[in-house]
């Protein structure tokens, strides 16, 4: 009886370790062929090479610093879809299925967004980003080593599409701070 909860223990465990990347990796694999989204993907050697850049200010390096921590970066987005807030939905649950935590979720007229991590011995492994409105919709994961401290940092540097959403984690942060 014990082999068997452990056996089942070590099942939902190993599941939960999967989960890491497939999320967006499933609808990456959905969309391939759709024109309407937009899908970008770095991975961990574009990273390395930012580290082995010379960095002249201390902005600049503590950048450099958080990037030499992070194993990849994959974007989805659409501006003009017409299922977007179906979409969002959609994604939602299933981040939710696959383990990640929600660490904060913004919602408003134009735009709902959800922020989740995964996380194992108390170090961010992936950071889960979903926003969806009216006809657009972002979903991003940033995996590797995380420190949500950086995350700014890494979103106001690569000026990718999407990553402006991540300067809000630091903006609530700040104010949840300030409150105690």
């Amino acid at each position: 009886m014990k082999k068997g909860i452990v056996i089942i223990g070590m099942m939902f465990l190993s599941v939960a370790m999967m989960a890491q990347g497939t999320v967006i990796s499933s609808y990456f694999d959905q969309l391939e062929d759709n024109e309407d989204y937009t899908k970008v993907s770095v991975s961990q050697k574009m990273f390395s090479m930012f580290t082995e850049l010379e960095a002249g200010s201390d902005a600049e390096k503590e950048f450099l610093e958080a990037v030499s921590k992070l194993k990849g970066l994959k974007v989805i987005m659409a501006d003009s879809v017409p299922d977007a807030a179906k979409i969002y939905k959609k994604a939602i649950a299933d981040v939710n299925k696959a383990g990640y935590e929600e660490l904060m979720s913004v919602k408003d007229a134009e735009e709902n967004m959800q922020f989740s991590i995964i996380e194992k011995d108390g170090i961010i492994q992936e950071l889960m980003m979903v926003a969806g409105g009216n006809k657009r919709f972002v979903m991003l994961s940033l995996y590797g080593e995380i420190d949500l401290n950086n995350i700014s940092k890494i979103a106001q540097e690569m000026r990718i599409e999407g990553m402006e959403h991540l300067g809000r984690m630091e903006e609530k942060n700040e104010k949840h701070n300030d409150t105690y």
